[in-house]
């Protein structure tokens, strides 16, 4: 893999997703719990950080960024919906925003289909199945800095948490 001097690309960390997912016997080897999250911590490409990560029917992320790392995921069993903000939001100094309309964004990923992301990328990621879990792989350069946390009223946004890698390590 061909990794600049500040690290895997965007693309090149959607393309570590979509094989590592591809990996039958990795994603079969995750243990799913009914109740909450489970995930693997995997070697990423370039000194990325990378996660293979189970989602019982009904679970989800909250409104979040992973900072300035840049990153990649793709589902590989099951089925994922995405809400995203298509804005780049002021990085730091605020704690609630009121979003201008027409920002948001939705896509469905079923098995195979994933999205690269840059810095700043405001997101949620759901599981919405009553039933089935779902599998996806994540990766992120450089490894995640912090994650911000955000609860979503209509068109405010606000900052409620930043967390940090020992917070969830």
């Amino acid at each position: 893999m061909r990794t600049t001097a500040s690290g895997p690309s965007a693309a090149e960390l959607l393309d570590f997703v979509r094989r590592t997912a591809a990996d039958t016997a990795l994603v079969a080897s995750l243990p799913l719990d009914p109740e909450g999250r489970t995930w693997i911590r995997l070697d990423g490409p370039g000194g990325s950080e990378a996660w293979l990560i189970g989602w019982p029917p009904g679970s989800g992320t909250g409104w979040h960024d992973h900072a300035d790392s840049i990153g990649a995921f793709l589902t590989a069993a099951g089925t994922l919906d995405e809400h995203s903000l298509a804005a780049r939001l002021p990085t730091d100094g605020w704690k609630t925003l009121e979003l201008a309309g027409d920002l948001d964004r939705s896509r469905t990923l079923t098995a195979g289909q994933g999205r690269a992301f840059g810095r700043h990328h405001v997101h949620e990621v759901l599981n919405r199945s009553a039933t089935e879990h779902a599998v996806s792989v994540h990766a992120y350069y450089p490894p995640l800095p912090r994650i911000r946390r955000y609860s979503r009223t209509g068109a405010v946004l606000r900052l409620e948490q930043t967390e940090r890698p020992e917070d969830w390590q």
